[in-house]
Parts: structure tokens; sequence; C-alpha cells
């Protein structure tokens, strides 16, 4: 399932001039502006675009060749260095009050392939095709997905997690939104076994965030099994980079809904044709406790938004909020067919708050928002489980991993 990998790092005089975002929640503006006087921030590896003129597609060939050019510039001056042992590290995101510590890793492409790291959203091609390019043009995995497992599954290595990083840590950095960023090395060959057989006896893994990193990892590995004709298994592009963290400390935040307009309904109609499915209040303040409520912002005013009565089903993506909200009220309602494509509906992360809803609809960029309570982690993996695919944007972990810290060379 997991093995020990030589990273490719920062030194801890280095990290905090290399620790970027992750490279898919930043445009290239916004990757520019933050790279700005930042000549070995990571978005010059991972958003190279940067570095070119400000009208080349983010899918050029130069942008992958510039990719490279940065990463080998980085390693020939010292700013990043590779490790000559495979070893685990750990890997702790502290955001506020909000600690997970979990494990960096390479995961299993036939893992992956065999359904033993379960995904559950759908991928897109294009995305695949950059990944890939990426990799390819770099030779080396710049950004971790994001893994979850059953912390009860494995004592044996949460017991190496706390004897690890009760010492002192490879080194540290603030990130993006005031996340502390810690590594730690796991390089006793003892500790990188237990790791090792614990996770080789469990069942399931789960794709929290990287669907698009680990197909694309997939794709490689099966281009090289068809050229490589002594291949083996034991390459490193039969592995992804990966941080797996235990399910009970991930953090889901809400992923909202704007629409553009209200499909011809007058704000009145609107809500007429609400009420037929939901209990609407009007309210001062808006705290959403539970799933099946939701939040609706119109016309300057919040209003609590409850389901009448119970869906009779028990299909795990049907009884998901942002499935209710789009069976009930995008689609039959608003006329948002596929919400991935219509350029009708905008999703905004839970981190930029409800003022940000509000924001939207008062500028009138917007007609209507509604604020969604965050999807819970056994909804995900009871879709996983059943290997079904939740709808676009259900899911916005919060603390987001850093670009950077650790790359795994293929």
């Amino acid at each position: 399932m997991f093995r020990p990998f030589c990273a490719v790092r920062p030194t801890s005089k280095t990290v905090s001039e290399v620790i970027a975002p992750p490279y898919d929640v930043l445009d290239s503006d916004e990757a520019r502006e933050k790279a700005v006087g930042k000549p070995y921030s990571f978005l010059h590896i991972s958003k190279s675009e940067i570095d070119l003129d400000k009208e080349i597609s983010v899918y050029d060939d130069k942008v992958y060749q510039t990719s490279a050019k940065n990463y080998n510039n980085m390693l020939e001056k010292g700013v990043l260095i590779k490790e000559d042992k495979p070893c685990f590290y750990v890997y702790r995101a502290q955001m506020g009050d909000h600690i997970q510590t979990g494990l960096a890793v390479s995961a299993s492409v036939e893992a992956y392939n065999e359904g033993r790291i379960r995904r559950h959203e759908l991928t897109r091609v294009e995305k695949e095709d950059d990944r890939v390019k990426q990799i390819e043009a770099v030779g080396c995995q710049t950004g971790p997905a994001l893994l979850a497992y059953k912390e009860n599954e494995v004592p044996l290595v949460e017991e190496v997690i706390k004897k690890v990083t009760s010492k002192e840590c490879l080194y540290s950095a603030i990130g993006d939104n005031d996340v502390r960023h810690t590594i730690w090395r796991i390089d006793d060959d003892l500790d990188i076994k237990t790791i090792q057989d614990s996770f080789d006896k469990v069942k399931t893994v789960y794709i929290a965030d990287g669907h698009h990193r680990s197909a694309a990892a997939s794709r490689i590995q099966k281009k090289n099994k068809e050229t490589n004709k002594n291949h083996t298994g034991n390459e490193n592009y039969n592995y992804f980079l990966a941080v797996a963290f235990p399910i009970n400390q991930m953090k889901i935040l809400d992923y909202n809904r704007v629409v553009k307009d209200l499909n011809g309904n007058s704000v009145e109609e609107f809500l007429a044709k609400l009420s037929i499915n939901f209990n609407l209040k009007e309210v001062e303040k808006l705290e959403l406790t539970h799933n099946n409520t939701f939040g609706l912002y119109i016309d300057y005013k919040w209003y609590e938004m409850s389901l009448k009565k119970p869906l009779d089903t028990k299909d795990p993506v049907k009884l998901l909020d942002v499935s209710i909200l789009s069976d009930l009220v995008l689609t039959p309602i608003l006329g948002i067919g596929d919400p991935r494509k219509d350029k009708r509906i905008d999703f905004v992360g839970g981190m930029r708050g409800l003022s940000e809803l509000k924001r939207r609809v008062d500028s009138k960029e917007m007609s209507v928002a509604f604020a969604m309570y965050p999807t819970q982690m056994l909804e995900l993996t009871s879709v996983a489980d059943e290997n079904k695919i939740m709808p676009p944007k259900s899911t916005w972990f919060e603390p987001k991993l850093a670009d950077g810290l650790l790359s795994n060379p293929i």
C-alpha cells in the first residue's frame, strides 16, 4: 500500500522561501502575485506559466519545460536537496486550534487501480493530461494527493508517529492562511517496516483530495509498463506521492454555491417554488448545525432552508446535501444541468466565509447564494465504499497540503 521514498525537499534554511500553496487553488494571476520577490517559491515549478508571457496557455509545452528548468535550477543551487535513503515522513498541519498529523508516503498505483485506494470523484481528461505532462517533464511528482485512513486499523503506526513527533522536527514553515506545516523524517528501519506492514493489512484507504494526481500516476504507470521491457513493479513510477491522515482528524469545510440568475423567476416565484420541499425561515444570523439544512441569501436577506421531509432512499449519493440541493433546486427550478460546465453557477470554499456569498449577491454579480452544511467524512467513505461518485465540488478540505515541502522523483 505505502512505501518510503527518497524525497526531494528544501532544507531548514530554504523551506520558508520554497513553501507554496497547492497548484490547483490559484489561478495564474494569483500565483504570479504570490511569487513576487520570491525567486525560489515552488510556484515557479508548480505554476511556471508565471515566468512566461501572460497570454500563454497553462497547457503550453513551454510551461512544462520551464517547470523542469526551474526545478533543476533549484537542485543545482541547493535550494532543494535529494535524500539518499528512502524514508517516510510525518506531516503535521496546524490551522488555528485544529491540528492533524499524518504520514507522507509513496502510495501504490496498483492499490489505486484495484480500488484499495478508493476515489469518490470523476476526473477531467485535460486536467489529467496536465499532471501527466508536468510529472514527465520534471521527472518528479511535486504535488501530494490527500488520503484518509481509519486510525484504529493501524495502532502501531500511531505509536511510531507519537514517538517521532516527540523529537526535533526536520523543518517547519508557515504557509497560506497562517497554516503551520511541520515535517519529521522517519528513517529508522524498524519504524519503516512497522508502517509498511501495518498498511499492507489495511483493506481500504480513501482519496480525500487529489483525484487528478492519482489518475495521472496511474496513466504514467501504464505507459511505462508498456514501454519498459524490464518492468518489475518496484520502479518509482509504480507509486505516487501522498499524505495520509487519520479520518477522525480531518476537517471538511462547507462548499457553497452562487447562481447568476433565477432562470426567469421573480424572487417571489422562486421562494414559492422552494417552499414546496423546504421550510423557509428568515434569520438575522445564519448558523447551520446539521445536514438537510441550507442557507439561502437573496434580495438582501438570509433564510434558513430546511428539508420538509426525509428522502425515501438509501443511496449515499442521493442523501448528500449537495445532491439534495441539485435535485430539488438547482436543476428543476434554476435550470442548472451539469454544474461542472454551466457558467451560471460558481462555487465558493468555506474559508471565504458567508460574507463572500453576501458580497457576490449584493454586488448583483449573482442573484442567489446557497450556504451548505459541510459534507462529513462518513458520507465520503460511504460513497467510496459503494464505488459511487460524489457530485462535483462536494468537499473542501482545510488545511490544504503545501507544495514544495516533499516531492517524489520517478
